[in-house]
């Protein structure tokens, strides 16, 4: 029997393709589990429609509507759910169980592994934007159009962000305690982090503390975009300091087994 068929069709596919199923698989195994789906879309949905449709929280909106005000606050939640919360809970859990350790040995590799979960969380914030843009608008929402652009760019400054805190965690900590940590954090943050509430309205410390935070910075940097068109640059400086010193965390403490 000739070698040459068998090593034809045991070839690796090439590189981006294997980093693409690898994303296309992610972004499945966020949307089909129920628990990520609640995170990542049901409870931002739930909390636009509350702030907006209720006035169980009184706030100065300095003149904009309440979903003008929230929406883009609503955004940020979301990304910052499925970067952070969802990207920690479910790398920390694939690295118990080994699964990272087995996929970096395939041609995948670690490189690879890597590349896929950022696209498949860029891929998931897609859907997010897209659903929840929808129900903004249909609650009577009006961005900024010229802001879009630059909501782009703020929500990849986010992402970059919050993933590598997620790495972080999910690298260093036990499976159980990124679990625990990652959804004390972020409802730490949804409420007193700056991103659905703007800073200013927090009281007293926590005025110029959540300014500091990537929360806050995320959350001003979409205000900015979709409620004035522009992107303030003392929050891309925040996010970009958080981002690089994060990284540099994530890749001197990951650990794959």
């Amino acid at each position: 029997m000739s070698a040459a068929p068998l090593a034809a069709t045991s070839a690796p596919a090439p590189a981006p393709r294997r980093v693409l199923a690898q994303a296309g698989f992610e972004m499945k195994m966020i949307l089909r589990n129920g628990e990520q789906l609640l995170i990542t879309l049901v409870m931002p949905i739930f909390v636009l429609v509350g702030l907006t449709r209720s006035s169980v929280i009184e706030i100065g909106t300095a003149g904009a509507t309440r979903i003008d005000f929230f929406a883009p606050g609503v955004i940020a939640l979301a990304v910052m759910s499925t970067s952070f919360t969802s990207q920690a809970i479910a790398t920390a859990f694939d690295r118990r169980n080994g699964v990272l350790r087995l996929m970096a040995t395939t041609p995948l590799g670690r490189g690879g592994l890597l590349a896929g979960k950022a696209l498949g969380v860029l891929a998931v914030e897609v859907v997010q934007v897209v659903v929840i843009g929808a129900v903004a608008l249909g609650l009577g929402w009006h961005p900024v159009t010229s802001g879009v652009v630059v909501a782009v760019i703020g929500i990849l400054l986010g992402t970059a962000a919050f993933t590598s805190l997620a790495l972080l965690i999910a690298g260093t900590l036990r499976a159980e305690g990124v679990l625990a940590l990652a959804n004390l954090v972020l409802v730490l943050l949804a409420v007193g982090g700056g991103i659905v509430v703007p800073a200013s309205r927090l009281p007293g410390v926590l005025a110029h503390l959540a300014l500091l935070l990537p929360s806050g910075a995320l959350g001003e940097c979409l205000r900015g975009a979709l409620m004035h068109g522009s992107l303030p640059l003392a929050s891309v400086a925040v996010l970009v300091a958080w981002t690089a010193g994060l990284a540099w965390g994530a890749g001197r403490l990951f650990r794959w087994h």
